[in-house]
């Protein structure tokens, strides 16, 4: 099994939580994502994933894109911690609040859209920060209200689920680009139980080959 993965890629590093929890071999496949680099653009790996990002999973024959296809494709073919519930209520708020971090918050602060911000509309890096701190409190003000209520480690209780995968990369972010978190003391709890698991500490964004690259 292969990971397509960037270090500082936030659906690679749902993934990468997601391979460590199931404890699963793979080979992590640096993709340099930087405007001086763009190996994500090369005809070689465009071969393997035409839209031009990270991650892609190579299983077998199988070349799946899109992180939490990814994820859901690893919790139903392997054995292991599920982080989907098979059935029941429980099985859509994990997918719908799964989506509030992965479709609603992370595309609007995506490296490529950051990018776009600078080079083609001359968007200062004061100003996309702000843009940044924007969409991140609109999504976070959400997200603390609906996990406010629950009871647990977890953002769905005591076992760790796939929106704990898609949240903790977006703290990762938030802190690196100087978001205030004071606000947001549910979020933080999950992130703190989150970190003290092996399989975080493996997938966080410094411990990868490619780190700083």
């Amino acid at each position: 099994m292969d990971l397509y993965s960037y270090w500082r890629s936030s659906a690679s590093y749902r993934v990468r939580i997601a391979l460590h929890l199931k404890q699963l071999d793979f080979t992590y496949q640096p993709v340099c994502l930087l405007p001086s680099h763009s190996e994500q653009k090369s005809p070689a790996y465009q071969q393997l994933n035409p839209n031009q990002l990270v991650p892609t999973l190579v299983d077998g024959d199988l070349v799946l894109s899109q992180s939490l296809a990814i994820i859901e494709y690893l919790d139903e073919q392997y054995q292991g911690i599920s982080l989907v519930p098979k059935a029941g209520q429980a099985r859509y708020l994990v997918k719908s609040l799964s989506q509030d971090l992965a479709i609603d918050i992370h595309p609007l602060n995506n490296l490529r859209v950051m990018e776009y911000l600078r080079a083609e509309l001359d968007i200062n890096n004061l100003d996309r920060q702000g843009w940044y701190h924007h969409w991140l409190k609109v999504g976070f003000d959400a997200l603390e209200k609906k996990l406010a209520h629950r009871k647990g480690a977890f953002c769905m209780g005591d076992n760790v689920t796939m929106v704990d995968l898609c949240l903790i990369p977006q703290m990762y972010n938030a802190r690196r680009f100087e978001f205030d978190l004071k606000h947001y003391s549910r979020l933080k709890e999950i992130e703190q139980a989150c970190l003290e698991l092996d399989a975080f500490q493996k997938a966080l964004p410094e411990r990868q080959p490619d780190a700083n690259s």
